[in-house]
């Protein structure tokens, strides 16, 4: 909490961003080189889905960082909703189009997924259609920002819209217990889940934290662009009443 109230004014987050910004795109480089060298070159093909497995590599940390991206957004919306905080705004915003990038990806490359393993690239099951609607979620969640004037405005209309957005992630996680569905339970994310062969968890981790890493980098590199944007519009809002000011006196 301490660190989150740190970071809370906009001039100490951006000389923490300087050093954290380059950081966390260099070792996002890492450890997707090396994820994609183990995923592509040396990781076996799967016993039961063959060289289709390779595809996990990308799917799996994409829909891991549409899920990160959206929380972020709801937690920062709920700050700035309670507490009227602009950084809070700036964070989701930052979130906004990556979270909505990993999302769709993470659609494409399971449609990919599913053709080879179940034999149809689409089904209205309970994970892939709240995927879908995630998507909205987030098309919906950019176009308010873009389409309402009133920054005041559509702060509090994104926040409550991504606050009631966010009742879609535990569906998307527990779709699979719920609902009869091709997906298969988790793998590795729950006790007793039966896990995967070290050749092929290897390069699903270090795919996973490249992804994770390469989100850090979009969501700062993001808040600074979100910042100095403010700083116009604010210094905008400012100078036609500095001449007036300067006209009255004179």
């Amino acid at each position: 909490m301490r660190l989150i109230s740190y970071l809370s004014n906009p001039a100490r987050f951006l000389r923490v961003s300087r050093f954290a910004t380059p950081i966390s795109g260099w070792l996002a480089l890492v450890l997707l080189g090396i994820g994609l060298a183990l995923a592509l070159f040396i990781s076996p093909p799967a016993e039961e889905h063959g060289e289709a497995v390779r595809i996990m590599y990308v799917h799996v940390p994409a829909a891991w960082c549409a899920m990160a991206s959206y929380s972020g957004i709801a937690i920062a919306s709920l700050v700035s909703f309670v507490w009227r905080h602009s950084l809070a705004d700036s964070v989701a915003r930052s979130l906004a189009l990556p979270g909505t990038a990993f999302t769709f990806l993470a659609l494409v490359t399971g449609s990919l997924w599913g053709r080879p393993a179940w034999g149809t690239w689409w089904q209205w099951d309970g994970r892939m259609t709240s995927v879908l609607v995630l998507l909205f979620i987030y098309i919906g969640y950019m176009a308010i920002w873009n389409i309402t004037t009133d920054r005041r405005l559509a702060s509090r209309l994104a926040a409550i819209l991504a606050m009631v957005g966010a009742l879609n992630l535990p569906i998307i996680k527990f779709s699979v217990n719920w609902w009869n569905t091709l997906h298969q339970p988790a793998t590795i994310s729950e006790p007793g889940a039966p896990g995967l062969p070290p050749e092929l968890l290897m390069p699903l981790l270090f795919m996973t934290l490249g992804y994770t890493l390469l989100l850090a980098w979009f969501a700062l590199r993001g808040t600074e662009a979100e910042l100095a944007e403010l700083k116009r519009h604010r210094a905008a809002q400012s100078k036609p009443a500095t001449v007036m000011l300067e006209d009255i006196s004179s």
